[in-house]
């Protein structure tokens, strides 16, 4: 299939489902669900840009689509399970009141920027499926970071939903396992994963260009919609504690806390 096709369906499939999604929460009041959809899109436009490659190694095509959807499903459960049992996440309650009475606008524009991020997010696996190059020690290495990324991010996701499940927690900071060495390991491991593609990519037409992916997320991450507004809650209901906690532990990249 034509490259342009496919990007322009990828594109058209993600804004509808964005504006769907958008009328959703409008009736739940409840905007974390672009969370789960934006993961999800990620995934299912990776298996289609895996399969409308025909010029691509298959075995490749195959490891790529199916490291990517199982990404996508691990995060997007757990987003929806966080969305089904918990109230709106404090990130999306702070933008509409910051944002007044423009703030469904705006949330709709919000929308529409995830469906371009999705794609954006997918443009690696499609670069990669291009690869005719058969399975080897790159390939191997993606794997093994992929492994790493994906524990790594599962650990800490059990590890704070254990401690907020604990009531006498209430209002605390979890410092405990991988929270100890960075305040957002989560994120770090999400970052991480982001390097898979690249490995998978090395010998395929324009691979070099997929490190931007991980570049793109890093940015994300430390500068836009990870940390900023995540440390700002969490100075919000914290206060005092998250202040020591920010002086004592690293904010991204896992380091040994300092001692005060």
């Amino acid at each position: 299939m034509n490259v342009l096709v496919m990007i322009s369906i990828g594109l058209a499939s993600m804004s509808l489902t964005m504006f769907v999604l958008w009328l959703v929460q409008l009736r739940t009041s409840d905007a974390g669900i672009v969370d789960v959809a934006w993961g999800l899109g990620v995934g299912a436009l990776s298996l289609f840009f895996a399969w409308g490659v025909d010029s691509g190694d298959l075995t490749r095509r195959i490891l790529i689509a199916s490291l990517a959807l199982i990404w996508a499903l691990r995060l997007s459960l757990y987003i929806l399970w966080r969305v089904l049992t918990a109230e709106e996440d404090g990130r999306y309650t702070t933008l509409k009141k910051d944002w007044g009475s423009k703030a469904q606008l705006k949330m709709f524009l919000f929308y529409q920027y995830q469906a371009i991020a999705s794609l954006l997010f997918a443009l690696p696996m499609l670069i990669a499926s291009y690869s005719t190059e058969e399975i080897g020690v790159f390939d191997y290495l993606a794997v093994t970071v992929w492994l790493i990324a994906i524990v790594g991010e599962s650990l800490s996701d059990y590890q704070l939903a254990k401690f907020r499940g604990n009531p006498v927690n209430q209002g605390q900071v979890c410092s405990q396992g991988l929270w100890r060495y960075s305040r957002h390991p989560n994120y770090f491991f999400e970052w991480l994963h982001w390097s898979t593609y690249v490995f998978l990519s090395i010998a395929a037409p324009w691979g070099w260009l997929t490190v931007l992916g991980p570049i793109l997320m890093l940015y994300f991450i430390l500068y836009v919609t990870g940390v900023p507004p995540t440390e700002k809650q969490a100075l919000q209901s914290r206060g005092d504690r998250y202040l020591e906690y920010q002086k004592t532990t690293s904010v991204f990249f896992p380091w040994m806390p300092k001692k005060i």
